[in-house]
């Protein structure tokens, strides 16, 4: 984008805020980042809380890493400049949906603490709740679910995280949910309990 295109582009503040979106739905909105390794356990939790939320008559929506790469992100590889630009974009239409009052689960390897903290920032304070989903790299190969541990290992993948690929644990999040010890519906109750705490829901 130009300088040019920029400055001619203003800013349109729109007649229902966020607050009004908020109100309707009779609950708070805010990003639930999931983090962790490919296998840990991050689209199953992060569908397992939607599913509870969804009972409960809440307004949700999950946005998955692969399935955004089959749309939105279609195109970026997973070298470190596309992994940011996945990440960017990803924190960008989760701000849009909680400025909509959407509960906005994120389901996203997120690898570097540099790109989480700049989906941080886009929202207010209070409005992201990083859990870090943390299974080892030795449970997260033996299950191996999507059977790309094995390609990473044999060099038929590169740039895999936890492999050729670094992992940068969070150093604050607000939940960290082992998935080698909980179940997963141990795992959605301490989401749950931390959403009510805070007031969220």
């Amino acid at each position: 984008m130009t300088r040019e295109t920029t400055a001619n582009i203003v800013w349109h503040p729109t007649t229902v805020t966020k607050e009004d979106r908020q109100r309707r739905a009779g609950h708070k909105s805010c990003v639930i980042w999931f983090t962790g390794l490919s296998g840990a356990g991050k689209s199953t939790l992060a569908n397992a809380v939607e599913y509870e939320l969804h009972e409960r008559g809440l307004s949700s929506y999950v946005l998955d890493g692969d399935n955004i790469r089959h749309g939105l992100n279609r195109g970026l590889g997973f070298g470190a400049e596309d992994r940011r630009e996945n990440i960017r974009r990803i924190g960008e239409v989760a701000k849009l949906f909680v400025d909509a009052g959407v509960i906005t689960l994120t389901a996203f390897i997120s690898p570097f603490q540099e790109d989480r903290a700049l989906a941080r920032s886009l929202v207010a304070d209070g409005e992201f709740v990083e859990v870090y989903v943390k299974c080892s790299l030795e449970e997260c190969e033996r299950r191996d679910v999507k059977g790309l541990y094995q390609k990473a290992r044999a060099g038929e993948i590169s740039h895999f995280t936890g492999i050729s690929s670094p992992y940068e644990e969070p150093d604050a999040p607000e939940l960290v949910i082992d998935t080698g010890k909980l179940t997963v519906e141990e795992s959605v109750h301490a989401v749950l309990a931390y959403l009510q705490q805070k007031g969220i829901v």
